[in-house]
């Protein structure tokens, strides 16, 4: 590292460094699985908890399961709070995670989701329920924008876009989790009316402590290190990792290409943050909100409410809908998973596009056939698993795009923003509405959210085809030059 480098944790001076580099050029090997099983897991709790809560709707709303609840609160009012609270959380803790560290938020943020987990276990009260259902979604609304930027910033850029799409997209393995054991769970022969849907949250408990515990061994971000002052830290961490991969491979790494100067700093603020975002980068930031308000409709609003739409007008047993939901959530997740790799070598715009407006066009042939009443529980199933396989692998993208696009000092405020934003206006409006819509049992209800949710995945593909980024393969510091970058010709105190 070059010349005024500052003692360690002194955030300032200006440092000459290779650490993008030499992360990118770094080969896969076991310590990328550690940070993978240590960061990415936590969505498989995640798709766990919701898709439970969903699928045990209809049992909190009958009586003897120990909530005065009736089932469009849970989908409804509850969903929405919890979206509220996701909304609330990445801002807060975006901020944080921005300003101190993406180990030191990503600890706390699943030590916050975890302790409001367990405490709806206990709920005896709706009011219990709505209150730590916003605590839950507090906890993962952080999470998102700092396992997201962590990510970004320790996968080397030959993989960034498919290992990014398969972690999100990880979210279904949990939900098809948490569908099948609903079945369980809600099965009065096992277990008491209520007392199984208690052990479903506690059971995520008992999974996270598990992760919190791999956790601890995934190391801080070296590119937010030498940024704000942790110059030795970075290169200690990344020489670590070198000897590491190099005596697992028996090799020698190739040098790395090219190096980058910059000015260290502590924090930047939400107006610096603002004006980056909307000022040097107005194009992307309206590719941010397409595709967050687009995925979001789709899924806040209408796959959450699959179980309900099946008992309501296909007349499936409320213990039964898991089957149906562990189906379309295998779609889900096979999606991210065999089009991952596509996203880096065909390219993000082409895949963006073309995800986003397929899946819409198939959700609208959906909607035709489900209006003509020519689907039955299994069919719409099958119809659901389609286009969920396109929509989910597009909505794993727009969590990619935001945290790629923007300079390094704004990363994590960028994916909260855009989540918060997108969500806000796809998850809290959206369950509200669509609840009402595909509770009241007129088909027509049900195809117009059908139809809006296809609409808006088609508008936000359209929207990509014009203004995504070609990130494929490419440093993150050449995506978007880091706001503390000395370009040339500027005077880099090297003296």
């Amino acid at each position: 590292m070059g010349a005024t480098s500052p003692p360690a944790g002194a955030g300032t001076g200006t440092v000459t460094t290779a650490v993008p580099a030499r992360l990118d050029r770094l080969p896969w090997s076991r310590w990328h699985w550690m940070i993978v099983i240590g960061l990415g897991t936590v969505w498989i709790l995640d798709g766990l908890e919701v898709t439970i809560v969903g699928n045990i709707a209809g049992r909190l709303a009958e009586e003897g399961s120990g909530l005065d609840i009736t089932a469009a609160q849970v989908t409804g009012v509850a969903a929405a709070l919890y979206v509220a609270g996701a909304c609330s959380g990445a801002l807060f803790f975006g901020w944080l995670t921005d300003r101190h560290g993406r180990k030191k938020l990503f600890m706390i943020t699943l030590a916050v989701y975890l302790g409001a987990t367990a405490m709806t276990a206990l709920s005896f009260e709706a009011w219990w329920f709505f209150l730590f259902r916003f605590l839950t979604g507090f906890g993962i609304g952080g999470e998102y924008a700092a396992i997201n930027s962590a990510i970004d910033e320790l996968i080397p850029s030959l993989y960034r876009g498919r290992v990014d799409l398969i972690i999100n997209g990880s979210y279904w393995l949990g939900a098809i989790g948490g569908a099948l054991l609903s079945i369980v769970l809600l099965d009065t022969d096992i277990f008491p009316q209520d007392v199984g849907w208690r052990l479903s949250f506690a059971l995520g408990v008992v999974l996270g402590l598990v992760i919190l515990l791999v956790r601890r061994h995934v190391p801080e971000s070296p590119r937010w290190q030498f940024i704000h002052g942790y110059g030795e830290e970075a290169e200690e961490l990344v020489t670590s990792v070198e000897r590491e991969i190099e005596a697992e491979r028996g090799a020698e790494l190739p040098p790395p290409a090219g190096e980058i100067t910059i000015h260290q700093r502590k924090s930047i603020g939400f107006g610096t943050i603002a004006k980056t975002v909307f000022g040097r980068y107005p194009r992307r930031a309206v590719l941010g909100l397409a595709l967050f308000i687009g995925q979001a409709f789709l899924y806040n609003a209408i796959t959450f409410g699959f179980g309900t739409i099946l008992i309501t007008f296909f007349d499936v047993p409320t213990g039964s809908t898991g089957y149906y939901f562990a189906v379309i959530a295998a779609g889900n997740f096979l999606g991210p998973l065999l089009l991952g790799r596509l996203f880096d070598t065909v390219g993000r715009r082409i895949m963006i596009a073309g995800t986003y407006l397929l899946s819409g066009l198939l959700l609208f042939g959906t909607a035709w056939l489900f209006d003509r009443g020519s689907l039955s529980a299994t069919t719409l199933t099958a119809c659901w698993c389609v286009v969920l396989f396109f929509a989910s692998a597009g909505a794993s993208s727009a969590y990619l795009t935001v945290s790629e696009i923007f300079p390094m000092e704004t990363r994590a405020m960028a994916i909260a923003f855009f989540y918060a934003l997108g969500t806000a206006a796809g998850g809290i409006t959206g369950p509200l509405v669509f609840a009402e819509l595909t509770e009241s049992g007129v088909v027509g209800d049900t195809v117009l959210a059908f139809r809006i949710g296809a609409a808006l995945m088609c508008a936000a593909g359209i929207v990509a085809a014009f203004l995504a980024v070609n990130a494929e393969r490419r440093s993150l510091e050449d995506i978007a030059e880091p706001l503390s970058a000395v370009r040339d010709g500027e005077d880099s105190g090297k003296g």
